[in-house]
């Protein structure tokens, strides 16, 4: 297997690509927001729970003074209301949530280079390419 074909990598840079789409549409949202009628977007995040569970490794307890493994995944529900308020001239995009919005995703997109970044130099150093 090639080192960028490696589950962890193809994830990240999956990853990357979607911060990048979502700043694209996040963008049109803010230039659109004088627009009548226009109601802002977003983008789904990734699902990675197929890959996930065809390279998952279950964690095995070894010694009775290990801690047990508990449960497994989130807890947490997907938020999937839209509560955008429409004004008179029926926009329904909000400058403050767009403007978080794209500090987070800019955040979570220079979190996952820096992740990617990483787990290349731990490859190159561990096949002693440094």
């Amino acid at each position: 297997m090639a080192i960028p074909d490696l589950p962890i990598l193809s994830m990240l840079r999956t990853r990357m690509q979607w911060h990048q789409e979502r700043q694209r549409v996040l963008a049109e949202n803010v230039a659109n927001a004088e627009t009548p009628r226009y109601r802002a977007r977003d983008l789904a995040p990734p699902n990675f729970a197929s890959t996930l569970q065809r390279v998952s490794i279950s964690m095995a307890r070894t010694d009775p003074g290990h801690i047990e493994a508990v449960g497994g995944g989130s807890h947490f529900d997907d938020d999937r209301n839209l509560r955008y308020e429409t004004r008179p001239r029926g926009t329904a995009v909000s400058h403050e949530e767009e403007m978080l919005k794209l500090a987070g995703n800019q955040a979570g997109y220079d979190a996952v280079t820096s992740i990617y970044t990483h787990s290349l130099s731990l490859i190159k150093t561990a096949i002693g390419k440094v």
